[in-house]
């Protein structure tokens, strides 16, 4: 029984959001808004992110720009065979970024970004079918990138640096789907990691064949965060042996995927540029959740989730209307990394269609404003999650899921 209690107790890599896994595709308002295309369009210190070989060819000495977003989600889970319902409250997510770039001479560029690529916020109804599984969750990751770029022709430039990345996890379920105290209170559990730290790398290429063509390509290491003495903490558990749950601490590691993006932007008709980018994420990195609590009443959890390898394919146009507005818009189609029969509650997401569109104003010539918007449309999708067990049996936790977001966005790019 106590191994039941525990099982998928800490679900600190599978936080629910709007791009596969717990992936967040929301890092600059330019490109957000031409379907978060980036890695071979040169347009702002974006590129920190997209690709940092594209710092060389800004045209200004020093680029800032910065921004964020609200996202606004929703799921809602329904089993027909049971008719239980129910739909997620979540708080609005605020990612947000911030980048810099200095041209130090005609072959050298240095930048600085700190952005938020992993984080979601979901909350459930109290004691909803799944509460077992989770009630609520709150994952951030935010990332610090120094960076270089060096022009090694006027055709080829190189650039990359290392990343520190600061992550942190809240997750609350219920112990099962049944236990509770003598006053009928649900036994739950809390969980809670904060200052994670790790380091990792990111490299990108950009090269132009022609003066309207650039193709670029850049690649991010995965970066595995190893939670070390975490809280654990119990509640509402009644006073039994057969439930020697008191708090603890706990290690547990959460992988972030690398990813690998290739693309080409091309201009034409003076004020046209359209860019296509296809984005590969390892996924496959994400095996199980193996959780290690520091009481040895508390045996250590085994949690399968078998991810996959998945790809994403961003369409994106711009067109520079006026000397003061510049229009954007894209499109993305993400594959879900998560596999049949672990279609998991805390990340009810399916393959998905997403929608963009934006400007930039120019106020003046050094300072412009970004908007962006972003509608995502998940496909529907009855699924499973069966790594989950009572009694040594598995109990598969099934449902019809249906999700969508939206994110409006703003920003300033400030250049001289």
């Amino acid at each position: 029984m106590k191994k039941l209690l525990l099982l998928s107790v800490f679900a600190l890599a599978t936080a629910v959001t709007y791009a596969g896994g717990y992936r967040v595709s929301l890092q600059g308002n330019k490109s957000l808004a031409m379907g978060h295309t980036g890695v071979a369009v040169v347009n702002s210190s974006e590129s920190v992110f997209f690709n940092p070989a594209g710092l060389v060819y800004l045209e200004n000495k020093l680029n800032i720009t910065g921004g964020g977003f609200g996202v606004f989600s929703d799921v809602a889970y329904q089993n027909s065979a049971t008719g239980a319902t129910a739909m997620t409250d979540s708080p609005v997510g605020t990612p947000f970024y911030l980048y810099g770039s200095y041209q130090v001479n005609d072959w050298l560029a240095l930048g600085l970004g700190v952005y938020t690529p992993f984080g979601s916020t979901v909350e459930y109804e109290d004691d909803w079918a799944g509460s077992h599984l989770v009630n609520n969750i709150d994952l951030a990751a935010i990332f610090v990138q120094p960076t270089v770029s060096i022009k090694l022709s006027d055709y080829f430039s190189i650039g990359g640096g290392p990343i520190y990345v600061n992550g942190s996890v809240n997750f609350n379920r219920n112990l099962n789907r049944t236990l509770s105290d003598l006053e009928g209170n649900r036994s739950e559990v809390t969980v809670d990691a904060t200052g994670v730290t790790k380091w990792g790398w990111t490299a990108g290429a950009m090269f132009k064949p022609t003066e309207n063509l650039t193709i670029g390509a850049h690649y991010r290491s995965k970066i595995i965060l190893d939670a070390e003495d975490g809280e654990a903490d119990f509640e509402n558990v009644p006073n039994s042996p057969l439930a020697p749950f008191s708090d603890t601490t706990f290690n547990a590691s959460l992988p972030l995927p690398a990813e690998m993006t290739v693309g080409l932007a091309y201009e034409f008709c003076d004020k046209w540029l359209v860019a296509f980018d296809f984005n590969r994420s390892f996924w496959d990195v994400y095996e199980s959740l193996d959780i290690d609590f520091a009481d040895p009443n508390i045996p250590d959890s085994f949690n399968p989730r078998n991810y996959k390898n998945a790809s994403t394919y961003r369409f994106g146009l711009q067109y520079e209307a006026t000397s003061m507005f510049t229009l954007r818009a894209g499109y993305y189609f993400d594959e879900s990394p998560v596999t049949e029969g672990f279609f998991s509650p805390e990340t009810p997401r399916n393959d998905s269609n997403a929608y963009t569109a934006g400007l930039t104003v120019n106020i003046t010539d050094h300072l412009q404003i970004d908007a962006s918007f972003l509608y995502v449309h998940f496909k529907e999708i009855d699924a499973s999650y069966e790594g989950y067990r009572e009694n040594g049996q598995v109990a598969p936790f099934r449902g019809t899921y249906k999700s969508s977001a939206f994110s409006p966005g703003l920003g300033v790019t400030y250049k001289m």
